[in-house]
């Protein structure tokens, strides 16, 4: 693995960001889920450990009150909690007696709590404003001796509660995130791993379409093996149909061009008889035109099969040689000189028959044309080859550059030649995806551009 994330492997519809979706979305309900039992438990059972210490209290409180005769309240100790004891804590309570006595916590240093809170002599609590804030009030009453009613009344501030809460809901929240990004973390380093023999999957297919692996091969899990098996299998019956159409395109050509070949015999007799001449004429030229669509027919058959199902890339240097030597002997006295603009790609993604048909066509009608040289350029580019093809002839005009690709078409008739090269050329191209551009400078030659996908 590579410290490098490819972000194109993340778009929409792929595996990976569905898996990924499907995690986050599954930690995300867990966790909230989570949190909100967590934050749930705890708030009742802090509550309720406040709500039974106040209850506590109140009942301390009432045992420690003593009532005189007279009525008049006294405390014999004070309180356990100490917190009772410290100025404005939080903590309070007070009793008092109906027109008589009203004692209360060293803490509650001003203010007073609501007598009327305790109105019954079972326990009771509210949520009511006290001392210092918001607090949790609990109170009962009493009787003193002479009939009179005794209110017991204890607070605690309620930010107690709500702090120990929110605490305990903060750290929660930090530890889930933390426990999220973790699960999502591990979640994308498995999806990683589980996905990773796919990715050396499509990279052995994309080799072995360029030729550079044959067959797939190396470690992968066993519920792959079966397609890899397939796979393997396909390329090679797709690899034993090529080369059978090749075969039979040989011999279909070779079956036509000979009983061809024996009525244009026919036909140039007839031509030469005086009776016959129209007639032969007429044959000749009816033969012609087979012969042309036959052989682009042929050509274009065998490139469109080979570019759907070829598995070979071809090596730039091993075409470029046998092509240039073959046209300086086929044009002898005009050069070819090859041009490094950036660096040969060595491998394009072209069938070798067929990108060494493509130049020879463009190389040789460079070749006719030009005064005494031809260059051919390659320019190196991310992803992509670019051969220009430039002669030094007349040119051709934007008309005729338009209609060079047409089939049986022949910009000079005194060239030799069948006018379907540059046809043959363009559909090779169209098959495979190539850019061929054909363009003319005033006073310049010819230029043939070529773009192709790089192995």
């Amino acid at each position: 693995m590579t410290g490098r994330i490819d972000i194109s492997a993340w778009r929409g519809g792929s595996l990976r960001l569905r898996f990924l979706l499907a995690i986050v979305l599954w930690v995300a309900i867990g966790i909230a889920g989570i949190w909100f039992s967590a934050t749930r438990v705890f708030t009742k059972h802090i509550e309720l450990q406040y709500h039974d210490e106040l209850y506590g209290h109140v009942r301390e409180l009432t045992g420690l009150v003593q009532v005189s005769s007279d009525g008049h309240l006294s405390l014999s100790r004070p309180l356990s909690d100490p917190r009772y004891l410290e100025p404005m804590s939080g903590f309070y309570w007070q009793v008092s007696v109906y027109h008589g006595d009203r004692l209360h916590s060293a803490s509650m240093v001003h203010g007073q709590l609501d007598e009327d809170i305790a109105h019954t002599p079972e326990v009771r609590h509210i949520v009511e404003n006290g001392p210092s804030g918001t607090a949790i009030v609990y109170g009962l009453t009493g009787q003193t001796p002479d009939g009179r009613t005794i209110h017991y009344v204890i607070a605690t501030d309620k930010r107690y509660l709500d702090e120990a809460i929110a605490g305990f809901t903060q750290e929660l929240t930090l530890w889930l995130l933390g426990l999220a990004a973790m699960l999502v973390g591990t979640g994308l380093i498995a999806i990683m791993l589980v996905l990773r023999p796919l990715d050396r999957l499509g990279a052995s297919v994309a080799a072995l379409r360029t030729g550079n692996r044959e067959p797939l091969s190396g470690p992968f899990p066993s519920e792959i093996m079966p397609l890899v098996h397939d796979l393997n299998a396909y390329a090679a019956d797709n690899q034993a149909m090529i080369e059978r159409s090749r075969v039979q395109a040989g011999n279909l050509a070779h079956s036509l061009r000979t009983p061809l070949a024996v009525i244009i015999d026919e036909a140039e007799h007839l031509a030469a008889g005086q009776t016959t001449r129209e007639t032969g004429l007429t044959l000749l030229g009816q033969s012609e035109v087979m012969v042309q669509q036959i052989e682009y027919h042929l050509a274009r058959t065998r490139s469109a099969a080979t570019a759907r199902t070829s598995i070979k890339a071809s090596l730039l240097p091993d075409i470029l040689a046998p092509v240039l030597n073959a046209m300086r002997k086929l044009h002898p006295g005009k050069s070819f000189e090859l041009i490094d603009r950036g660096g040969v790609v060595e491998a394009v993604a072209v069938d070798p028959v067929d990108l060494s048909e493509l130049l020879s066509i463009l190389l040789d009608n460079a070749g006719k044309w030009s005064v005494s040289r031809v260059e051919i350029a390659i320019t190196a580019r991310e992803g992509t080859c670019r051969i220009t093809i430039t002669d030094d002839g007349p040119g051709m005009s934007p008309d005729q550059i338009e209609a060079a690709f047409d089939i049986g078409v022949r910009h000079d008739l005194s060239q030799p030649g069948t006018g379907l090269g540059l046809a043959i050329a363009r559909d090779i191209a169209a098959a495979y995806g190539i850019s061929l551009v054909l363009t003319s400078a005033e006073g310049k030659g010819l230029e043939a551009d070529l773009l192709l996908p790089s192995a």
